[in-house]
């Protein structure tokens, strides 16, 4: 009976931090789909970080990984097929969580990853951190962006 019991609570408690973590979820997910289609396309390797991410951090390994990448490819598509509410509905995701503390944060870390997949961050991909950091109240500098850089340089690195 005390293995029912434990059984049951670990449940529970599974159930619990699924249902607390789920916007982080749901908002690194839509954060994830628009630096991976800022350039119009979603690279493999792009693919991959957001798996390593699903895998890695602690706040996600409660959910299948499959849910998360199922998520992401939902919100990658829309915003493919439908930029405008694609992009304004992943932005609401990602505004859920953005402003907490925390999140916001450790979310933009994730979308630097995400741009760096490839070898090196696309410009693309900056302006749409530097969107996020915007939309989130964050300097972009916090992230790393355009740290002694001119407009000249930051365009030379990121025009590949």
């Amino acid at each position: 009976m005390t293995g029912f019991l434990d059984g049951l609570k670990q449940h529970y408690q599974t159930h619990l931090e699924r249902q607390k973590n789920r916007p982080f979820l749901d908002g690194v997910m839509a954060a994830c789909a628009l630096i991976a289609t800022a350039d119009g396309e979603v690279s493999f390797a792009e693919r991959v970080r957001v798996d390593q991410v699903l895998q890695t951090l602690e706040k996600l390994q409660v959910f299948d990984p499959h849910e998360g990448v199922d998520l992401f490819n939902e919100y990658t598509d829309l915003i493919l097929e439908h930029p405008a509410t694609g992009h304004e509905t992943a932005f609401l995701a990602v505004e859920k969580i953005g402003r907490d503390p925390e999140a916001g944060p450790l979310m933009l870390r994730i979308c630097l990853a995400v741009s760096e997949s490839n070898g090196k961050m696309h410009l693309a991909d900056q302006i749409e951190i530097v969107t996020l950091c915007s939309r989130l109240g964050i300097d972009p500098s916090d992230c790393g962006l355009y740290v002694d850089k001119s407009p000249d340089d930051i365009i030379a690195s990121g025009s590949s």
